[in-house]
């Protein structure tokens, strides 16, 4: 039985089956469950999918909302261009592709967001078209089952692997469906970047890593680099029950989201103020906290600061109580601040 064979009879018997987007050949669906699971857990996603498609349950109904109402069903979850690229492309298929996803891979990589191996994903999910993927977890299985060394984000290392996936497809008399699953679980569930467990494996007799040992260096890891350090400050404006959320330009960090006004870090929360206009009666400084992104540890200090008066209304600002607050799309750290504030009323006496 070939590599191809060993993995979808695996993944009958073994692989993960009650997954909500598994039970559909929508391509709408699908792309959705990719996009969400793009650096995200599958615990992490689920409520997200579910909550995301129960607000927006077709292509159309996402293509036809404002960017302003899909952000709060991404909030949370991170990686906000994601969020902005499925908006996007969503128009774009209604726009050029008269609503309905297109009917391959090379077409479907075209579209804003989405790369090759998602590309292919979606093709062979809703398709059953024989396209080889390499996500992350793949690309675990492929260096180790094949032995191949070497940083697999190099782009000679990663061709590499394409063209060792595309080859394990033969004639394209696979079950692509159950292969692509196949593949994800394994990566998932046995083998996993620590302990994988080479027992259960259906390929393990013919893995290069399992018969020399070399699960630990494969894949090669990438050199470590330091993680740059970046500071800011944040000001918590309150007044009466109500807090100061601004909404921040996308591109760029929490992009498209609402969040508490920043200022320079160097700078007081005094003079942050009064360059908005605004004239603090009490000012207390809170606990700092880092946040850590992809690329950037971000170091936040916030200080909670009680107004005689509001700011008046502007373009990008909003005065929020805790329902309106619960309603609008908040970064994960932002809305832990906010939720706090609104829960606790601690600061109300300042």
């Amino acid at each position: 039985m070939d590599f191809a064979s060993r993995i979808v009879t695996w993944q009958r018997s073994h692989g993960r089956h009650d997954l909500p987007w598994q039970a559909s050949r929508d391509p709408y669906r699908i792309w959705l469950s990719e996009i969400m699971l793009q650096q995200t857990q599958v615990t992490t996603v689920i409520p997200y999918y579910t909550r995301f498609l129960d607000r927006f349950p077709t292509l159309a109904s996402l293509a036809a909302a404002e960017q302003a109402d899909v952000m709060p069903y991404w909030a949370g979850l991170g990686y906000y261009a994601r969020a902005r690229n499925l908006h996007r492309c969503a128009q774009q298929i209604v726009r050029d592709w008269g609503g309905a996803f297109p009917p391959d891979a090379g077409a479907i990589a075209t579209l804003p967001g989405i790369g090759r191996s998602t590309a292919a994903a979606i093709a062979a999910f809703a398709y059953g078209h024989a396209v080889p993927i390499m996500d992350g977890n793949v690309k675990r299985v492929f260096t180790r089952h094949f032995g191949i060394a070497g940083d697999p984000g190099k782009r000679e290392v990663e061709n590499r692997l394409w063209a060792l996936a595309q080859a394990q497809l033969g004639a394209g008399a696979v079950d692509m469906p159950a292969y692509t699953q196949g593949l994800m679980d394994l990566g998932a569930t046995l083998c996993t970047r620590t302990r994988p467990v080479c027992s259960l494996c259906p390929v393990a007799a013919s893995c290069v890593a399992n018969l020399e040992g070399r699960q630990a260096e494969l894949p090669t890891p990438k050199p470590r680099r330091a993680i740059p350090e970046r500071s800011t400050a944040l000001l918590i404006l309150q007044y009466q029950d109500r807090l100061l959320l601004e909404h921040r330009p996308a591109p760029g960090i929490w992009g498209g989201l609402w969040s508490l006004p920043e200022f320079d870090p160097q700078a007081t929360p005094q003079a942050a103020c009064e360059a908005r206009g605004a004239t603090p009666l009490a000012v207390m400084k809170l606990a700092a906290f880092a946040h850590t992104f992809t690329h950037f540890r971000l170091h936040i200090q916030p200080w909670a600061v009680t107004l005689a008066e509001p700011l008046p209304d502007a373009d990008g600002l909003q005065w929020a109580d805790a329902s309106t607050a619960a309603r609008m799309a908040l970064p994960a750290p932002i809305r832990k601040l906010v939720d706090g504030w609104h829960a606790t009323g601690a600061l109300a006496q300042v």
